[in-house]
């Protein structure tokens, strides 16, 4: 049965997640996102790492936001963003002046901008120790996370000029206790991991915190990965609410079968 109370008349979208690393050359990645939007994927992501997360640790990789502004500039439909952004590396105020920016940047045509302000509280270490950050606790990165998007969404309002839309704000993470309630205070979209079994639960608690926020969910869109799943499974969480699903392709040979295949489970399900 589909969950109530939250975003589910929206179609299904299809978010890739194109990973920046082992790839021989930026010109690898640059050809893939063109591909990808022509394929008719709904969102490209990348990630804010600085090195690889799978594969040879000392392999390829670019960094992140550089490379969202040059998609700004590359694409012309698709959406796009960090899964995730990690709060730890930047000022708030810079994070949303960097924001607008790309917001800025990928306005073509169109009335608004393309941008998604995916964030997260960071959470792999060697990325904080390599670049002089400093690692801390889950709960104290969780903190910092919950006291910067106050200050990120009050620089937007004090930028000239002001973001082309309300950037839609993405926060993934699945606890309990803290960032649930930050998704209830702060995001359009919920992204996580949770099974198909887990996701009643964890919307439930979803729905007390955002009670207490006194948010009404029913603009909240629910995301989920596809990972390793099968489209029965894929198909439960559509059934609980999903309505954004990522699917991750990284190099050196990047997978646009899988992708495809995703775009024909989404056009099926929307009918």
């Amino acid at each position: 049965m589909t969950q109530s109370g939250f975003d589910t008349d929206r179609p299904v979208r299809l978010g890739v997640q194109l990973a920046p690393q082992h790839h021989d050359s930026y010109q690898v990645i640059r050809d893939a996102v063109s591909r990808l939007e022509d394929m008719g994927v709904d969102i490209l992501f990348n990630w804010d790492h600085f090195f690889p997360l799978s594969g040879d640790p000392d392999g390829t990789h670019f960094e992140g936001w550089s490379m969202l502004a040059a998609w700004a500039e590359q694409t012309e439909r698709v959406e796009f963003a960090a899964l995730v952004n990690c709060n730890s590396y930047r000022n708030a105020d810079l994070q949303a002046d960097m924001a607008r920016t790309i917001d800025h940047i990928s306005k073509k045509g169109g009335e608004t901008g393309r941008f998604i302000f995916g964030t997260g509280s960071g959470w792999f270490e060697r990325d904080y120790t390599e670049y002089g950050y400093e690692f801390g606790t889950a709960g104290q990165r969780l903190d910092a996370l919950a006291e910067a998007l106050p200050r990120i969404e009050s620089r937007w309002a004090q930028l000239n000029p002001e973001p082309t839309r309300d950037i839609p704000i993405l926060i993934g993470g699945a606890g309990e206790q803290k960032t649930l309630r930050l998704v209830a205070r702060h995001a359009d979209i919920w992204h996580s991991f949770v099974s198909p079994d887990e996701l009643p639960h964890k919307l439930e608690v979803l729905s007390r915190w955002a009670d207490k926020e006194q948010r009404d969910t029913s603009t909240l869109v629910l995301s989920n990965e596809l990972g390793r799943r099968d489209e029965a499974e894929a198909r439960k969480l559509h059934d609980a609410g999903v309505r954004l699903f990522t699917h991750g392709v990284s190099g050196p040979d990047i997978d646009f079968d899988s992708v495809q295949r995703w775009l024909d489970w989404r056009d099926g399900i929307n009918g």
